[in-house]
C-alpha cells in the first residue's frame, strides 16, 4: 500500500517563534490504498487508538483540528474522506460536498464536517457560510480547495496534497501546527 519518505525543517512562524514544519509523502498504489490511507488517518485523530472503527454511528473522541486536502480534481480527496469516516464508524454514504459546500456528519461521539469550496467564487464568500462553530475543538474538519477561501478560512493542522501518478497518487502530508505534528506522527506509526 505505502511507501514512505520524510523530511522534517525547523522554520520560524510569522510572529517569530520557531515552529516545527514536517513534510511527509506516502505513495498510494490504487482507491483501497487511498480509502486504507484515510481510514488510519481518522485513527491518528482520535483521542484513543482504536484497533477497530467505532461502531456505526458512534464515532470516537476526537483530537479535534482541521485538515487542509490539496489536489486536482479527480485526485481522490473524497475517497480518502471516505475512508476517514469509515474510520469513525460512518456507514452511509460520502459524496462530495461541492454543491452543498459542507456535509455534517454528527455523530455520537465526535462531529466531522467535509467542505469543499471549489465553488465560492470570492474568498470573502466563506464568511457568510456561517460555520464558525464548526471548527471549535474537538470538532474535525476536513476542507477541499481550502486556497479558495484564503484569506477567510481556518488555518490548517495538517495539510495533505494529492498527486496522481502514472502508478497510482501520493499523498504529501505537511504538519503546520504542533496538533498537525501530532497527528502526522501516529500516522506514521499506523503506516
Amino acid at each position: 500500500m505505502t511507501t514512505l519518505s520524510s523530511v522534517s525543517s525547523n522554520q520560524a512562524s510569522p510572529d517569530g517563534s520557531a515552529a516545527l514544519f514536517e513534510t511527509r509523502s506516502v505513495f498510494l498504489d490504487d482507491e483501497a490504498a487511498t480509502v486504507a490511507f484515510g481510514y488510519k488517518l481518522a485513527q491518528s485523530t482520535q483521542r484513543k487508538a482504536h484497533a477497530m472503527a467505532p461502531a456505526a454511528g458512534l464515532g470516537a473522541e476526537t483530537v479535534g483540528g482541521i485538515i487542509h486536502l490539496q489536489g486536482d480534481l479527480g485526485a481522490g480527496k473524497t475517497t480518502l474522506t471516505r475512508g476517514f469516516l469509515r474510520g469513525y464508524g460512518h456507514e452511509g454514504a460520502v459524496k462530495s460536498p461541492t454543491y452543498t459546500l459542507v456535509e455534517p456528519y454528527e455523530l455520537a461521539h465526535c462531529n466531522i464536517y467535509h467542505f469543499d469550496l471549489y465553488r465560492l467564487s470570492d474568498p470573502e464568500e466563506f464568511e457568510y457560510l456561517g460555520t464558525d462553530q464548526y471548527f471549535e475543538s474537538p470538532n474535525l474538519c476536513l476542507v477541499e480547495w481550502a486556497e479558495h477561501g484564503a484569506g477567510w478560512a481556518p488555518s490548517a493542522d495538517l495539510r495533505i496534497e494529492l498527486c496522481e501518478t502514472d502508478a497510482g497518487r501520493t499523498a504529501r502530508c505537511s504538519a503546520l501546527s504542533q496538533r498537525g505534528s501530532e497527528m502526522l506522527l501516529c500516522l506514521i506509526r499506523l503506516i
